[in-house]
């Protein structure tokens, strides 16, 4: 079952990461944004438009499916993984920077997921260890 979090999260980590790199793209090749027909089919024309489409709905899918095996609380702490990775990317494909705050803000995102993971499994353990008898 270990296989099938692990493999389930960074697949949605995949598609969620896909979306907004995609959105990014696309919102950068669809400027200036203005409400007109000729805006919508700019960017309805950028590829990008529809990675983000494919990055959601693939996301929705392996969402669905995780949320029938996985502890609720673990599982949405782990379904935000994207804000590291997408921030890891960004710095490469956009030349953003980091800083101090970012990586510190990363670093709490992590380690929230790992506390999360460490007291889910201590609780699943403790249930399902036999209660001590009682003289």
């Amino acid at each position: 079952m270990k296989r099938f979090y692990l493999f389930g999260f960074l697949l949605l980590m995949g598609f969620d990461t896909l979306a907004q790199i995609s959105f990014k793209y696309a919102g950068t090749q669809a400027l200036p944004v203005e409400a007109s027909l000729a805006w919508l089919l700019r960017v309805f024309g950028q590829p990008w438009v529809y990675g983000a489409v494919i990055g959601y709905v693939g996301a929705f899918f392996t969402w669905m499916a995780l949320l029938k095996h996985a502890p609720i609380g673990p599982a949405f702490a782990a379904s935000h993984l994207e804000v590291v990775s997408v921030m890891l990317l960004s710095v490469w494909l956009f030349d953003e920077h980091l800083n101090l705050a970012r990586v510190l803000g990363a670093i709490a995102i992590i380690a929230g997921i790992v506390c999360l993971g460490f007291a889910e499994s201590r609780e699943h353990v403790s249930d399902t260890e036999p209660a001590p008898a009682e003289a």
